[in-house]
Parts: C-alpha cells; structure tokens; sequence
C-alpha cells in the first residue's frame, strides 16, 4: 500500500499563468522599409548583375552598329527610333527580363517566405526589388544613347529627357517584369516570359512605327516601352522642332502603365506569398 505524502498548502496554491506573448514588432513604414529593401537589393545586385548590364549595353551598341549599315545618319525618323530604341532595351534587359527571373527565382526557392516574416508592407519589397534593378540601366542607356547620337549624327543637346525616361519606363518595365515572375507557375516560365518581353521591345522598339504593319504597330502600342521610346526619339531632332505637349503625353503614359504594373505586382507578391 502506497502512502501519499501531502505538503502543507502545496495544494492550494494556484497554478502559475503562463507568460505573455512578446509583442511583434511594429510594421515598418512605407517609405524606410522601401530604402532598407533597395538599399539590400542595390548592394546584392550590385556584384551578380554588373556583368548582366555590360551584355546589355553591348547588345544594344551592337544592334546600333549593325542598322547603320541600312539606315542613313541625320535627323530622320529611322535614325531616331534605332537610337531610342537600343537606349531604352537597355532598361527592357534589366528591368523586364532580369527582374521577371528574379521574382521567378525566388517564388520557386522560398525566398518569399523570408520576405513574408519581415514586418514591411508588400509594396516595398516590389518597389525596392524593381528601383534597385531599374538604378543599373542608368550608365548603360546613358553610354547607349551618346554612342548612338554620334553614330547616327543626332544632337547631344536633348540628351537630359533620359533622366524622366529612365524612371519612368523603368517603372513601367519593372512592374511588368515583377509581375511575370511572380505569376508565372515555374521558374522557367517565367524566365519565357522575360525573354520574350526584351525580345519584343528589341524587335519593335528600334523600328519606326510607320514602316510596320497595322497590326503589328497595335501590338508595339501595347509595350510599356513604346512610350518611353517614342518621348526619347522626339527629341532627338533637336529641341527648338520638339513637340513638347507629345513628349509629355508619351511620359504620362508610362507613369500611368507604371503605377498600373507595379500596383498589379504588389497583388501578385501578397497571392504568392501567402500561399
């Protein structure tokens, strides 16, 4: 037979509660989450895609040298829109085509999983991600646009509308380019789809929109880049001929195609992290 030993007041004392949650911490705002993500990517892609963006600007000096042997220097619009076209595909290499494998990559490594656990709102992580990349097409296009007006013998004097064409079709271009790679269902989809995006802004980009075919030129009016390039060339005949109020039209366009892209790409990043 088994005694049971019974402490004096050891039973009537209550259990101890368990301890309180930490609290989270606080979600991070808008704008130092947005700088604290660009900051990371900047300095990530900063050593893996340097290489990425001399191929770029090398392509696009390339294809610019090649059309010389078919298209005559001076202030015409084949000239123009060769010169525009090669500037802005370099924004389309890494800014649609590089990001969309990005996204790609890191949807099918888990990696949005890290992202997901870090109290910054999504929107951050796209625009962060998207202005890294779109900040390394700077010296390229630039580079691309003054190689170009000296072999196409077009003025240097308008070359500042890069510094609003740039960002502005960056910003279109990445949004799209975020948006493919995290919708597409495998990486290697959405390595397809970058590929086929740059090709598509290469091939209608340095033509002049009245040597192509109707419906062909409806699908050139679909490309973000479009914009951007169309904005560029009108400029490249000199500032005192520039239709300004065209201009203007054309870098609304893509402000607004940029909000769209990247407003799409946040909603593609909440879907797929959360699944």
């Amino acid at each position: 037979m088994t005694t049971q030993i019974r402490v004096p007041g050891r039973e009537s004392r209550p259990a101890a509660p368990p301890p309180a949650p930490a609290p989270l911490a606080p979600r991070a705002r808008m704008g130092s989450a947005f700088a604290a993500v660009y900051r990371a990517q900047l300095s990530r892609a900063r050593v893996a895609r340097i290489p990425l963006l001399f191929v770029a600007t090398f392509q696009s000096v390339g294809i610019m040298v090649m059309m010389r042997g078919v298209v005559e220097a001076g202030d015409g619009e084949a000239a123009r829109a060769v010169v525009a076209g090669s500037s802005v595909l370099v924004v389309a290499f890494v800014a649609l085509n590089l990001l969309a494998q990005y996204f790609g990559q890191l949807r099918a490594s888990g990696g949005l999983d890290h992202y997901a656990t870090l109290p910054v709102p999504p929107a951050a992580v796209v625009l962060g991600a998207a202005g890294a990349y779109a900040s390394f097409t700077v010296p390229g296009t630039l580079l691309t646009a003054l190689v170009g007006c000296v072999l196409f013998h077009l003025t240097l004097t308008t070359l500042w509308v890069l510094a609003v064409v740039i960002p502005l079709a960056g910003a279109a271009l990445s949004g799209l380019g975020a948006a493919l790679g995290l919708l597409a269902p495998r990486q290697e989809i959405a390595t397809l789809f970058g590929q086929l995006g740059m090709s598509a802004a290469l091939l209608l980009g340095v033509l002049p929109a009245s040597h192509l075919p109707a419906p062909v030129g409806w699908v050139r009016d679909l490309l973000p880049s479009t914009y951007g390039v169309e904005a560029f060339a009108r400029t490249l005949g000199g500032s005192a001929g520039t239709d300004w109020a065209a201009v203007a039209g054309d870098l609304s366009v893509c402000a607004a195609v940029g909000v769209a892209s990247l407003a799409v790409a946040t909603w593609a990043y909440r879907r797929a992290a959360c699944r």
